[in-house]
């Protein structure tokens, strides 16, 4: 019986320390954006792509020399998804920096917010995996949610916002496709694969689009790559101490922290509507993280 008690107390306090460990990695994240927007206006989004992916690919062959050794973890069973992953997010990432140029912090992510509800209605398609009807209806009513925010065929409405909505869909593609090839390489070739891919093809483009930079705009580059990997490297360090499940509603606190940062840093804010938008969106999401993390408890107390 004690055994089991210390069992139970130490699970749970690793999965409370993935929790914070999440919520401060959401915050990183929200200051690295935050950096970013004021680089859009001083450098092409191109030069912000390179550095980010060399100080990732710095942090990949770190972490995979130290683990499984760079030449193994550079063995991937499937080589081409691997590839086709990175470089849609090295899409998605330049259209997010570039959209981050006309829209404010909280604008961005408020539309983004509705990532996880593509997640799961592309994840039946693209994975063969279950969707039912409640998932679906929390769906429909984060895309009520959007639309919301978005305002199509209104005087108020922002060409500019679809970028964001491009940026979700390209966001959730790229995590089902993390999703496939984690069931065929280790972590530590998708982390390299990601790093290396990613430099490799930011820099086929900034060759053309370089340019020197002032001292206070080269600190604002070492900041941003500061503030991205340690952000990442909190996300990683989450994932092993807490289930995926239970972490997902956490991950929109980064919306509270863009708001934020965009109030203090920006003077932006969010209209009546928008929060209206968002509160649906962020409770479809939310529901839809309860309603994975119920299914896979069930799942568990069934095996065991």
């Amino acid at each position: 019986m004690t055994t089991t008690k210390n069992s139970t107390a130490h699970t749970s306090g690793r999965t409370l320390n993935g929790i914070l460990l999440l919520v401060v990695s959401t915050f990183v994240f929200a200051v690295s954006d935050a950096i970013t927007k004021q680089l859009t206006q001083l450098v092409p989004v191109s030069q912000i792509l390179f550095v980010r992916f060399l100080a990732f690919s710095v942090m990949a062959l770190v972490i995979a020399s130290a683990s499984t050794g760079i030449r193994l973890a550079l063995r991937s069973a499937i080589p081409y998804q691997q590839i086709f992953r990175v470089l849609i997010m090295c899409f998605e990432i330049g259209l997010f920096a570039y959209g981050i140029r006309f829209l404010g912090l909280a604008e961005m992510h408020a539309v983004m917010a509705c990532f996880p509800l593509i997640v799961t209605a592309l994840s039946m398609p693209l994975l063969g995996e279950s969707v039912g009807w409640r998932r679906w209806a929390a769906v429909l009513c984060g895309f009520i949610g959007t639309l919301i925010i978005l305002q199509p065929g209104t005087q108020v409405f922002d060409p500019y916002a679809l970028i964001p909505l491009v940026c979700a869909v390209i966001y959730a593609v790229y995590i089902l496709l993390t999703r496939r090839v984690s069931r065929h390489d280790r972590f530590e070739t998708s982390l390299l694969y990601f790093g290396l891919v990613g430099l490799l093809a930011s820099s086929t483009v900034v060759v053309f689009q370089w340019q020197a930079v002032a001292a206070d705009t080269a600190w604002l580059l070492l900041a941003v790559c500061i503030a991205s990997v340690t952000a990442h490297l909190l996300l990683i360090k989450s994932l092993e101490l807490a289930a995926a499940v239970i972490l997902q509603p956490f991950n929109y606190l980064i919306l509270v922290w863009a708001i934020l940062l965009g109030y203090l840093l920006f003077g932006e804010t969010l209209s009546g509507t928008d929060v209206i938008g968002v509160t649906i969106v962020v409770g479809s999401g939310v529901y839809i993280g309860l309603r994975e993390y119920s299914l896979a408890k069930a799942l568990w107390k069934s095996i065991h």
